[in-house]
């Protein structure tokens, strides 16, 4: 009898200090008014760069572009109608600045005539950190996979040769499509091993096919991908693939720093 009365005690004193707890808590001890965030005007046309944003191409001109392997040389892809379409007798270009985390805007089409199978069918690549000449970074493959077999870590929205995308939101060969990245730069120990992975997030046509996905290191053609080499910001990249398919056009291309 005194063990179950003591009990039944035990459990209302507990009660009462749950009680005054609450009523002395204020809803003030879980507001805060600092740090202030940074003002940024939104875009006022769809898909259109905020103010804080650094305009890569605006359809004008390449002067944010320099040649990959040699990039004393201005970008010498093809500007007309606003576009910029990719040249393949010159090679990859890459942003004359380099970035570390980033979120970035790019519309890219693949033409409307395209002819060709599988990765031969309008390929470029957009490599979220470039390492240098040739193909030598991290990819995000461009392909026409409206209605394209080939495999699915190679399609449109996959991270080259080491991710599928969730799904398949490709649109029509001659149809403008979009990529909204979020990119998380890895970071690297005193001896040059991995601290963090790169991590990347990527919308398509606005639909998510990368969900915080952790890459394994730069893009591999052939076999497994590793982190071989410590770096710190690096240039964004698009590629002139060397295939003999119509080239693959972009638009619209803006980037802000994280």
């Amino acid at each position: 009898m005194y063990l179950h009365q003591a009990i039944i005690a035990s459990v209302l004193i507990a009660g009462l200090g749950i009680a005054n707890a609450t009523a002395q808590a204020k809803h003030e001890d879980t507001e805060f008014y600092t740090p202030v965030p940074v003002k940024v005007a939104p875009a006022k046309i769809p898909n259109g760069a905020p103010s804080d944003a650094i305009v890569l191409f605006d359809g004008k001109n390449l002067d944010q572009w320099v040649m990959t392997d040699d990039r004393t040389q201005p970008a010498k892809w093809t500007v007309a109608n606003g576009q910029l379409t990719v040249n393949k007798k010159t090679g990859n270009i890459e942003t004359k600045k380099s970035f570390g985390n980033y979120q970035l805007h790019i519309e890219w089409q693949v033409p409307q005539n395209i002819t060709g199978t599988g990765q031969l069918r309008g390929n470029s690549g957009l490599f979220l950190a470039s390492m240098g000449k040739g193909d030598l970074g991290y990819e995000l493959q461009i392909l026409d996979s409206y209605d394209n077999n080939t495999y699915t870590n190679g399609m449109a929205g996959s991270i080259y040769k080491q991710t599928t995308p969730l799904v398949n939101p490709s649109r029509k060969p001659g149809e403008w499509q979009t990529y909204d990245v979020i990119w998380t730069a890895p970071t690297f120990k005193a001896d040059s091993t991995v601290n963090t992975p790169a991590k990347v997030t990527v919308l398509y046509n606005g639909v998510l096919v990368q969900n915080n996905f952790e890459l394994k290191g730069p893009t591999q053609y052939v076999g497994e991908a590793s982190y071989k080499k410590a770096h710190g910001p690096l240039p964004v990249k698009l590629q002139a693939h060397g295939d003999k398919s119509e080239p693959v056009s972009f638009r619209n291309i803006w980037i802000r720093e994280l």
